[in-house]
């Protein structure tokens, strides 16, 4: 297969017919339209801003509850929506600018009011507050997670010997350096609760391995071992975590002086595991997890890697798992994307306790990690600056580039079956290792996931092209050079969602090797399950990982998945070169897009109205 025999759509801009997400049929019997809804749900559901989904879960609260107001019935369908979109709560005085909303009808002046006084309302089921409108469970616990936050502040600090403390500080944390580093761990070390952000390579892993230096030192001057938790949303974050704790500590890392034979013992052995497996899932009918408030967590230190993917929900039964007396230290990039369930939580942290209780918040912004060009662009993308960061894309600078998908469809094809054909050549060898590393050399990222712009259509695009250039049929499923990325944890292999391998030679056939950190894990293909082929991923999936080249497809500017925080946190997967693939307009409209989602948090936090969210 040459360039000219891609459709239309793989590559070229005009071809944008089925990746946004639109509905394109009229047929009655689609089953995203909800058959038998009448009035306002009806008309909604018809110019396609609710799915059937929405309806039918208003319609049945509805029934339960005898709620005769068709406009309540809608402000709940509404609800359920932004709950599916990632937002904890609606303003329906923004239900107006919303697609698609034109030319529908609306309820008039005093909805919300009139929403507040309902059946459904006084039946406990919709909750008002602020101007935004909840449902029950939600607004609980957006409250819940409010009020513990704002009780580990009226709390005294623990206990700390100011002396040692200064003193360790400066040896784990020497020089300017580590200025930032510093500053942040003694921050976390004075106080409860500490927000900890940063963007790829600012020293998070540094400060947080000093910061539990500085913790298990202050409890051996006590009589008494240091508990810590460190944890993680998913379990290959988790994995990574205790991973780079562990290479911050051991005798040969860079700057490893800094730690004594003593830091060591007091820290040896830590685990990292997922919040779900910290705070014990169970299916009992009382509660969800075996530590809640009436059981809680043991540990002294809780540090959460990874924050921006915690949900409202798993954040709420964290906190009320927490001893009153344990350090919280919460770790993230609030630039990057959200949860993918609903709420912005690390985000609403950040702004709400930096007016709230400013030291709570430690931020470091020195970046360690990769060159000038990607942090230059990876600033101007968390600043909005779209001038710049065009300017940067084309600026010849090849370790940040932009390139036109039609004008360049040759080179990319070139580099996406350079890659999978070096993959396949130490895998074909039977070299696990050097597959492994050309692996992790390149990753194409996608917004979307499906269309002509997904992860799951540009990986049978390169598959196919990776067939006509070695002759050779690629569609049994374990073919040798496949690529993997596990989508599940499995624990009794060892696994994590978000692992990476690749489909290697040896004597006996194939076997799968599973990357890992000093050595890797070799399993039999037969064993594993949850799998998918990773010649590209979502930018999603890709959050918390490295490697040394990002290649990032772009959709059209018309995209609703094309924003900043996307934007911004596709680049900051690179170490070393990212090339942009689309047109400056897609960048510009991403820059200017921001990833909105409405919640009260915030503002809860403070103690002050909510304003408008700016999205629905």
């Amino acid at each position: 297969m040459t360039t000219t025999d891609l459709d239309p759509g793989d590559l070229d801009p005009a071809g944008t017919r089925g990746v946004l997400e639109r509905w394109e049929s009229d047929d009655p019997l689609d089953a995203r339209y909800a058959r038998g809804a009448t009035g306002l749900l009806a008309a909604f559901n018809q110019a396609r801003v609710l799915t059937a989904a929405d309806v039918r879960v208003a319609t049945r609260l509805a029934e339960l509850t005898a709620e005769p107001s068709d406009e309540v019935r809608l402000a709940v369908a509404l609800a359920v929506r932004a709950l599916r979109q990632g937002s904890v709560c609606v303003a329906l005085d923004e239900v107006a600018a919303l697609d698609g909303v034109d030319d529908l009808p609306l309820p008039g002046p005093g909805w919300l009011d009139r929403v507040a006084d309902s059946v459904l309302a006084r039946a406990g089921v919709l909750r008002v507050e602020a101007g935004l409108l909840y449902l029950d469970r939600y607004w609980r616990e957006e409250g819940q997670v409010r009020d513990a936050l704002l009780a580990r502040l009226d709390r005294a600090a623990p206990p700390t010997d100011e002396r040692l403390l200064t003193a360790s500080a400066e040896r784990l944390f020497p020089g300017e350096g580590y200025a930032e580093q510093q500053a942040a761990a003694l921050t976390a070390a004075r106080q409860s609760t500490t927000v900890l952000t940063g963007g790829p390579g600012t020293g998070k892993t540094t400060t947080v391995a000093g910061l539990l230096a500085l913790l298990a030192e202050q409890a051996a001057a006590a009589g008494r071992p240091l508990r810590v938790a460190l944890t993680a949303p998913t379990g290959k974050a988790a994995a990574r975590m205790q991973q780079a704790v562990a290479e911050a500590l051991h005798p040969q890392a860079p700057g490893a002086e800094r730690f004594t034979e003593a830091d060591r013992i007091r820290l040896q052995g830590l685990a990292a595991s997922t919040l779900h497996r910290l705070l014990g899932w169970s299916p009992g009918p009382r509660h969800r997890y075996r530590h809640h408030a009436g059981n809680r967590l043991p540990h002294d230190v809780v540090v959460v890697d990874e924050t921006s993917m915690v949900s409202l929900t798993m954040m709420a039964r964290l906190l009320e798992a927490l001893r009153p007396d344990a350090r919280l230290v919460l770790v993230g990039d609030p630039d990057q994307l959200a949860s993918v369930e609903a709420g912005a939580v690390l985000a609403d942290l950040v702004h709400g306790l930096a007016r709230r209780a400013p030291a709570t918040v430690a931020a470091l912004r020195t970046t360690h990690r990769y060159g000038a060009g990607i942090g230059r662009l990876a600033e101007a993308l968390r600043r909005g600056e779209a001038d710049e960061a065009l300017a940067l894309l084309t600026s010849g600078d090849d370790r940040v580039t932009l390139l036109d998908p039609v004008e360049h469809a040759e080179e990319l094809r070139a580099r996406l079956v350079g890659h999978a054909g070096a993959v396949r050549s130490a895998a074909v060898a039977g070299d696990a290792d050097a597959a492994v590393a050309a692996m992790d050399a390149h990753r194409l990222l996608c917004a979307h996931r499906d269309g002509p712009y997904g992860a799951a259509h540009w990986n049978r695009q390169v598959e196919r092209w990776l067939a006509d250039e070695t002759g050779e049929g690629l569609w049994q499923e374990w073919y040798v050079g496949r690529p993997l990325l596990v989508t599940a944890n499995d624990y009794g292999l060892g696994l994590y969602n978000g692992d990476t391998g690749v489909v290697v030679r040896d004597g006996r056939g194939v076997t799968a090797v599973i990357a890992g950190v000093g050595s890797h894990q070799r399993l039999a293909t037969a064993r594993l399950g949850d799998v998918e082929t990773l010649h590209a991923m979502t930018i999603h999936k890709s959050q918390g990982s490295q490697v040394g080249e990002v290649t990032l497809l772009l959709p059209p500017p018309e995209s609703p998945l094309l924003t900043r925080e996307l934007f911004y946190t596709a680049v900051t997967r690179a170490q070393e070169r990212v090339r942009v693939v689309g047109s400056p307009e897609a960048v510009t409209a991403a820059v200017a897009r921001r990833a909105q989602r409405a919640s009260g948090l915030q503002h809860r936090l403070v103690g002050v109205p909510a304003p408008s969210t700016g999205d629905a």
